[in-house]
C-alpha cells in the first residue's frame, strides 16, 4: 500500500471564484447518475416487486433515498476533493489485488446490464412498432458508443440531462390507471416483510437497483471529467478555496437527483401494483413484458408512454454502464480517460467503452436468458456493491486521501449504515435460498 503526496494548493490569486451559478450548472453528474439508474433493468426490478408484491414495497425507497444520497455524495466528494475516479484513488492507495478484484466485478456487472439494457430497449421498440430484434440491439449499441466517441462532451451532457425527461412517461402512467394513495403512504412507513427467500431477493434487487456500484464510479469520474472541462475547475486539495461552493453544489445536485430517481421508480411499482397485481398478474420478468402486459388493462396510451420510456431510459443507461466500466479500468491500469478527451487522446478508454457494449450484443446473441439477466443483473449489483461501498467509506475518512476534506460525522454514519443495509440485505438473501 502507497500513500502519495497531497498535491500543492494553488496561490489564491490564480484560483477564480465561481460566479452565483444556474441551477442549469448545478444540476448534472448527481441528476444524470439518478435517472440513469431507472434503466430497463431498473424498470424490470420496479416492476417485478409491484407486480409481485402490490403496494408492499414501497418502503424500500423511501429507505433507499438517504442512504443513496450519502453514498452518491461520498463518491462525488472523492472525485472532487482530489481530481481523480475512485479507481484512480484506488490504484494509488491501496494493493493491487484489491484493485483487480473490485473492478474485475464491476465490469462484469456492468457488461451484464448492458446486455440486459439493450435487450429490454430492442424488445420495446419491437413491441411498438414489430421487426427483428437483433438489429435493434446492434443499432442502440453502435448509436450510443458513436455519440459517446465523437460527440463533445458538452454537448453530450446536455444530451444526456434532455433525456432524463423520458422518466416522466412513468409518472404519466401513474395517473392514467389511478393509484389508492392512502394505501400507498401506508406501506411506505409500515413496512411489510417476510423472511423468504422471494422477498429477500426482491428487496435486494431493489436494493442493487438504487444502490449501484457503477453508479459510484460515474459520479466520481464526471466530477473530474467536469473540471476538465471548465479551466477554473481545479481539485480542492489543490483549490480549498473552491470547496463552500463546491461541496454544497455537490448535495443539492446530489439530493435532487436521487429524489428524482426513486420518485420515478416508486411511480414505476404503483403502475404495475395497481394494474398487474390487482388483476394477478404477479410475474413479471422484464420491462417489456411490464408494458405488453399493461396493454389490455391500463389500454393503448398507458402501454405506448411506458415502452417508450425503457428505450429513452436505456439510451440515457447504456453511456453510463459503458463510460463507468472504461473509466475505473482505465484509471486502473493508468489509461488516459474521460469523456472530456478527444478519441486520439485516450484510444485504449474509447475502446474499452466499444467492447464492453459489444460484450453486451454478444449476451443477447448467446444463450444467456435475457429474462433472467435483467433482474439478476440488479441483484449482482446489490452483491457488487458492498466490497466497493466499504473502500470507498475507509478512502473517504483518509486525511492522505482527501486532506481536510474527509467527509463529515453524519455524513459518515450515514455511508456505513448504506454499507451494513446492503451486507445484511445480501446475506439474508443467500442465508434463505432455496427455502
Amino acid at each position: 500500500m502507497t500513500n502519495a503526496a497531497i498535491p500543492p494548493k494553488l496561490p489564491n490569486e490564480l484560483i477564480k471564484q465561481p460566479d452565483r451559478p444556474k441551477l442549469a450548472e448545478i444540476m448534472g453528474p448527481g441528476l444524470i447518475t439518478g435517472a440513469s439508474d431507472d434503466d430497463p433493468s431498473g424498470i424490470a426490478t420496479y416492476s417485478q416487486a409491484g407486480a409481485q408484491f402490490g403496494y408492499a414495497m414501497g418502503w424500500t425507497l423511501l429507505l433507499t433515498y438517504p442512504l443513496m444520497c450519502a453514498i452518491q455524495q461520498i463518491s462525488a466528494e472523492i472525485g472532487r476533493v482530489t481530481g481523480r475516479g475512485l479507481g484512480g484513488n484506488l490504484r494509488r492507495h491501496y494493493p493491487g489485488w484489491l484493485l483487480t478484484g473490485i473492478i474485475g466485478l464491476l465490469i462484469i456487472a456492468n457488461v451484464i446490464n448492458i446486455g440486459a439494457d439493450l435487450g429490454a430497449m430492442a424488445a420495446a421498440l419491437q413491441l411498438l412498432i414489430g421487426g427483428p430484434l437483433l438489429p435493434y440491439v446492434v443499432a442502440f449499441a453502435v448509436g450510443t458508443v458513436l455519440l459517446e466517441i465523437f460527440l463533445r462532451y458538452s454537448r453530450y451532457v446536455s444530451v444526456l440531462k434532455w433525456l432524463t425527461l423520458s422518466l416522466f412517461a412513468y409518472v404519466a402512467t401513474v395517473f392514467v390507471v389511478g393509484v389508492p394513495w392512502g394505501t400507498v403512504a401506508w406501506h411506505m412507513v409500515v413496512p411489510d416483510i417476510a423472511l423468504t427467500s422471494d422477498t429477500l431477493t426482491v428487496v435486494v434487487a431493489v436494493f442493487g437497483t438504487t444502490i449501484s456500484p457503477y453508479l459510484f464510479f460515474w459520479q466520481a469520474s464526471q466530477e473530474v471529467a467536469d473540471m476538465q472541462e471548465r479551466p477554473d475547475a481545479h481539485a480542492l486539495l489543490r483549490a480549498p478555496t473552491q470547496a463552500p461552493h463546491e461541496l454544497r453544489r455537490i448535495r443539492l445536485d446530489t439530493y435532487v437527483g436521487m429524489a428524482f430517481s426513486n420518485l420515478v421508480a416508486l411511480f414505476i411499482m404503483l403502475t404495475t401494483a395497481a394494474t398487474l397485481h390487482a388483476h394477478g398478474i404477479t410475474d413479471i420478468a422484464t420491462s417489456s413484458q411490464a408494458a405488453e402486459a399493461l396493454r389490455p388493462i391500463a389500454g393503448r396510451f398507458a402501454f405506448i408512454v411506458f415502452a417508450l420510456g425503457i428505450i429513452g431510459t436505456g439510451l440515457l443507461a447504456l453511456p453510463v454502464l459503458a463510460g463507468s466500466a472504461a473509466t475505473a479500468l482505465g484509471e486502473a491500469l493508468g489509461w488516459k480517460v474521460g469523456l472530456t478527451r478527444k478519441p486520439r487522446q485516450a484510444r485504449a478508454f474509447y475502446a474499452a467503452i466499444a467492447v464492453a457494449t459489444l460484450f453486451g450484443v454478444a449476451l443477447n446473441i448467446s444463450t444467456l436468458d435475457p429474462v433472467k439477466a435483467l433482474f439478476w443483473s440488479a441483484v449482482l449489483n446489490g452483491v457488487v456493491a458492498v466490497p466497493v461501498m466499504v473502500m470507498m467509506m475507509l478512502m473517504a475518512v483518509r486525511r492522505d486521501v482527501m486532506g481536510r476534506f474527509t467527509i463529515r460525522p453524519m455524513l459518515c454514519v450515514l455511508g456505513w449504515l448504506a454499507t451494513l443495509v446492503m451486507a445484511l440485505a445480501a446475506v439474508g438473501m443467500l442465508a434463505t435460498w432455496g427455502s
